[in-house]
């Protein structure tokens, strides 16, 4: 076992990425293994059957599996820009409920049989609350980041590449604002760096901010 914890991930997952959003602005240090999701290592389907990322093995050998919960774990050990006080569990809920079923379905008709223009129909009243909301307050919650922002934000990121030209369409313009700059911080940057995936015997890579 791994002095550190072990975190597997993949980085353009959006529940991994908030999962190392929240690693990283924690400052705690986990031993990163990136995974290819056509490939995934016996090691991590070992920790955490269902085979999703991302799945957080600590140093005693228990596991977490589920992204809020790692950002809630990682927080709790610091929380040096005070995200977990803007927490909104209902929107987040939202977001990864009814907002997530319609994105999948968006993104992938072929593999869901759904009719994507629906789909995308069904999410801009979502998308138009989140603006009206960042209309007040700049952020989600209060006028700095947070829990909801950073849970959320990696979403909206995969709806809008989805077609960019129609999301730059959108009456959104407070939405729009919030993702470009989330997108274009030092903290995703760091995040998004890509690794090789990983392999038994590669040597570790470790992350933080």
């Amino acid at each position: 076992m791994s002095a550190l914890p072990i975190l597997y991930s993949f980085r353009r997952c959006p529940y991994a990425m908030r999962a190392r959003l929240a690693v990283a602005v924690s400052g705690t240090q986990v031993e990163l293994r990136e995974v290819k999701l056509a490939s995934k290592p016996t090691e991590m389907l070992a920790a955490s059957p269902k085979g999703t990322v991302p799945v957080l093995v600590l140093s005693d050998g228990s596991v977490i599996d589920e992204s809020l919960d790692v950002m809630r774990w990682a927080l709790s050990l610091s929380d040096p820009e005070h995200w977990l006080k803007r927490t909104d569990e209902s929107l987040i809920a939202r977001n990864d409920g009814p907002f997530k079923h319609d994105l999948d379905r968006y993104k992938y008709p072929d593999r869901h049989g759904s009719d994507a223009l629906s789909h995308r129909a069904s999410s801009v009243a979502f998308l138009g609350e989140l603006d009206t909301r960042l209309a007040a307050n700049g952020q989600l919650c209060d006028a700095a980041p947070g829990l909801t922002d950073m849970a959320i934000m990696p979403f909206v990121r995969q709806f809008a590449a989805v077609d960019p030209a129609w999301f730059a369409e959108q009456p959104l313009p407070h939405l729009k604002h919030w993702l470009t700059a989330h997108l274009g911080s030092p903290l995703f940057a760091a995040v998004m760096t890509k690794f090789v995936p990983w392999k038994l015997g590669n040597p570790p890579v470790f992350f933080s901010a």
